[in-house]
């Protein structure tokens, strides 16, 4: 099972931007897929964006596209999330997750590889 440390979370003000690392251990980081979620205090844990594990396909949801961009170096065993244009309701803690891509270019989670999570706060 991989292990993963999320960072780059903070305070920021709307219209900003941030980026989020995750950084993986071990030598199975290419056999994954990798996604990012987040969770708002009372809601649920919502998916964000996903990669495949060659980084060739992405997704996101609906809210984010067009301001988020994920991407994965290989090299380094890490997966970013390039947040632009933040607005208040993205305010959440942000968990990355290995997991898996479907042949239909969506990404699914596979198993508890979850990171400690890192706090995005947008203020207005």
């Amino acid at each position: 099972q991989v292990q993963l440390v999320e960072s780059g979370g903070g305070l920021v003000q709307a219209g900003g931007s941030l980026r989020l690392s995750c950084a993986a251990s071990g030598r199975t980081f290419n056999n994954y897929a990798m996604g990012w979620f987040r969770q708002a205090p009372g809601k649920e844990r919502d998916f964000v964006a996903g990669i495949s594990w060659s980084g060739g396909s992405t997704s996101y949801a609906d809210s984010v596209k067009g301001r988020f961009t994920i991407s994965r170096d290989s090299a380094k065993n890490t997966v970013y999330l390039q947040m632009n244009s933040l607005n208040p309701e993205d305010t959440a803690v942000y968990y990355c997750n290995a997991g898996g891509w479907s042949k239909s270019g969506s990404y699914y989670i596979m198993g508890g590889s979850w990171g400690q999570g890192t706090q995005v706060t947008v203020s207005s």
